[in-house]
């Protein structure tokens, strides 16, 4: 299977799950700074959410261009993966109407650590068929990097029941590190 059509269907996704983010943000109430101040909490969870959307479509693209071929089980990993990211409008709406609580704030976490599972499992199912001798299998190695980010992201779930912002800082760290795409991919490229 010629790998575009799964590049294309993603991109598509990933623009819709874009969309719906910012359409269930709500308009402050009032005219004011003020008004506008009250709508930071959640104007940051967007910001985020947005960063890490797009880190994984960025992500994602690099992997497919090192690709040269992908099989049914790569299509079921990657709509695993888009899957999860489609729910991150919920959690972002979830975590803005409880003012942050810890359990919206922990499913938030356990949405992105399905995410990056999806993630990796379909980084898997890519090397697996592309070959153990492919550039994106020499590319990721052991991925540690990516086993560091499911370990904060998995400590920040608990964090969250202690003091959600912790587990937002860790949310951010975790982006922080992902933000400049994948070197070792762009290296191979």
């Amino acid at each position: 299977m010629h790998k575009g059509r799964l590049e294309a269907f993603t991109d598509g996704v990933i623009a819709i799950i874009i969309t719906i983010m910012v359409l269930e943000m709500k308009v402050p109430h009032g005219t004011d700074f003020a008004a506008l101040a009250s709508s930071t909490p959640v104007f940051v969870a967007y910001a985020l959410s947005y960063t890490n959307v797009a880190i994984f479509w960025n992500n994602h693209h690099h992997m497919l261009q090192i690709s040269e071929r992908v099989d049914g089980r790569a299509l079921w990993a990657n709509m695993l993966l888009l899957f999860w990211l489609s729910l991150i409008p919920f959690v972002i709406r979830w975590m803005d109407e409880t003012g942050f609580a810890a359990l919206p704030t922990a499913a938030y976490g356990f949405v992105l650590v399905m995410a990056a599972i999806g993630y990796l499992l379909l980084e898997r199912m890519l090397i697996t068929a592309n070959g153990a001798d492919s550039r994106l299998a020499r590319a990721v190695g052991s991925d540690l990097k990516a086993k560091l980010s499911l370990s904060i992201y998995t400590a920040a779930i608990g964090l969250a029941f202690v003091q959600p912002w912790i587990a937002i800082a860790l949310y951010i760290a975790v982006a922080l590190m992902w933000f400049v795409p994948d070197r070792r991919i762009e290296s191979i490229i």
